[in-house]
C-alpha cells in the first residue's frame, strides 16, 4: 500500500520564544531531520508544511508546502494540503517536533484502519490520543475543507466527525514526547 506522509512544520512556536520548531537541534541535527529518518521508510512521498524559515526547510530535499492563507490555523491547515497534494490514497501527517516517532507508524495506522473499516486511525498510548499522528484516506478531503470553510480548526473534533479509529501504541511510550519547549528538548537530551 503506498502512503504520502506530511510533516507539520507550519506552527509559530510561541512555547520556544518564535524558535522555528523543526530547526531546533537535538544531538547536533534539526528536530526534522530525526522525524524525517524515521518516516522515510514508512512512506513513498513526503511533504514538509512550513510557514517560516522556508528556505531552510527546501534544503531536505522534500517539497515544502505553505498554509495556503497567513492565519495559522494549526495543524488542520497541514493535513488539507497533504491530502490535496498527495499521489497516493492514503496521507499520513506526523510533526516535526517529535523525534522518536514509531518506525511502524505507517503500518500499525493502516492495519487499524483496515481491520476497523474507517477512514482515519489515529495513535493512542497510555489512555491519550495524538490526533496529529494520524493516517486519512484521500476520500475526507471534501469534509475537511468544509469544516475549515466553517471557522473550525480542532483537529480532534473533526476526526471525530468521521470514520475513525484509534490505534494503541502503549507498547512504545516515548514515541510520542513532542518537544514544545527548550525545557522538554533539554530533558530529552539527557535521557538519550
Amino acid at each position: 500500500m503506498t502512503i504520502s506522509a506530511i510533516i507539520l512544520a507550519g506552527g509559530r512556536a510561541t512555547r520556544m520564544n518564535g524558535a522555528d520548531k523543526g530547526l531546533v537541534l537535538l544531538r547536533n541535527k534539526p528536530l526534522i531531520r530525526h522525524v524525517i529518518e524515521r518516516l522515510k521508510p514508512q512512506a513513498d512521498e513526503i511533504f514538509i508544511n512550513a510557514n517560516r524559515e522556508i528556505t531552510q526547510y527546501q534544503k531536505f530535499n522534500f517539497p515544502v508546502l505553505q498554509d495556503e492563507d497567513n492565519k495559522f490555523i494549526g495543524p488542520l491547515a497541514g493535513f488539507e494540503l497533504g491530502l490535496k497534494h498527495a499521489k497516493h490514497d492514503y496521507v499520513l501527517t506526523v510533526p516535526c517536533d517529535s523525534p522518536l516517532l514509531p518506525l511502524d507508524l505507517a503500518e500499525r495506522l493502516l492495519k487499524g484502519m483496515l481491520e476497523s473499516r474507517t477512514d482515519i486511525s489515529i495513535a493512542s498510548s497510555g489512555g491519550d490520543t495524538h490526533p496529529v499522528f494520524c493516517l486519512m484516506k484521500k476520500s475526507v478531503l471534501p469534509s475537511l475543507t468544509d469544516y475549515l470553510a466553517n471557522g473550525e480548526h480542532k483537529v480532534s473534533a473533526w476526526q471525530k466527525s468521521q470514520k475513525y479509529a484509534e490505534v494503541d501504541f502503549s507498547d512504545n511510550p516515548d514515541a510520542f514526547i513532542n518537544l514544545n519547549t527548550f525545557e522538554d528538548l533539554a530533558a530529552l537530551e539527557l535521557k538519550l
